[in-house]
């Protein structure tokens, strides 16, 4: 996990913190002066590189399809840290194809977005933030779970499913002083979408007004005004798209 953080800094997970918006948002944080748990799955060699860049950073491996992966990380976080004040939940699977020719391994391999995402929030909140009292919790979703997307049936299903977490928590939690918020990135110059060829960029950026696709960086921006900054936001979906939907 490399070295342990001396720091009495407040701690922030962000899960899928390797690559992309995840390692956007590690950025942002730790320039607002939090330690940094960057978790990862599969993507080791970025996120580690990502913690060298950071200072009061650390990786962590869990694969959030595992319950057992996920007691392990809350359990590394409780020893190593001792609290978590900002939880980032951006990791996230996708797999795509029409919906009668995918099967229901396509289908359990995107819903676990949801599940994994839901149980390491429970544990989060009744580890650290619940015993705090307080914390703030920002789900990354997609414009997708409101407009829906052809080839994408249980993507925009995880992702709607968040956003109504989001509103569920938000209402459970408000009382204790935890606040929780989406984020809901359009379509941003990632990895991901650098694999469409140029036709589907070309009817991608016909459907924003602002004519290009986003930034990690300006997705990451919102998520740290969330996590620091918005002290009467809760329960919001903000929209970070270009303007291809308002909400």
């Amino acid at each position: 996990m490399g070295e342990t953080p001396t720091s009495a800094a407040p701690v922030a997970l962000v899960t899928g913190g390797g690559t992309g918006i995840g390692a956007a948002c590690c950025r942002a944080l730790a320039a607002e002066g939090f330690c940094v748990a960057v978790h990862f799955r599969g993507s080791e060699a970025p996120a580690r590189a990502l913690v060298d860049s950071l200072g009061d950073a650390f990786a962590v491996r869990a694969d959030l399809a595992d319950p057992a992966d996920v007691d392990a990380l809350v359990a590394a976080l409780k020893d190593r840290c001792g609290r978590v004040d900002v939880l980032v939940n951006n990791a996230g699977y996708n797999r795509n194809a029409p919906t009668p020719t995918m099967t229901l391994g396509d289908y359990d391999a995107v819903a676990v977005l949801a599940r994994g995402t839901w149980y390491l929030t429970k544990l989060v909140l009744r580890r650290f933030m619940l015993r705090q009292g307080s914390g703030r919790i920002v789900n990354i979703t997609s414009v997708v779970g409101h407009t829906g997307n052809a080839g994408q049936a249980p993507y925009t299903m995880a992702k709607a499913g968040l956003d109504a977490l989001t509103k569920s928590l938000a209402q459970e939690l408000a009382g204790r002083s935890i606040l929780v918020n989406s984020v809901a990135p359009g379509f941003i110059d990632t990895d991901m979408t650098a694999e469409l060829s140029p036709a589907a960029r070309q009817a991608i950026l016909a459907r924003v007004p602002l004519g290009r696709m986003g930034t990690a960086e300006e997705v990451a921006e919102v998520v740290a005004f969330l996590a620091t900054r918005a002290s009467y936001m809760n329960g919001t979906v903000v929209h970070v798209n270009g303007g291809m939907y308002g909400g």
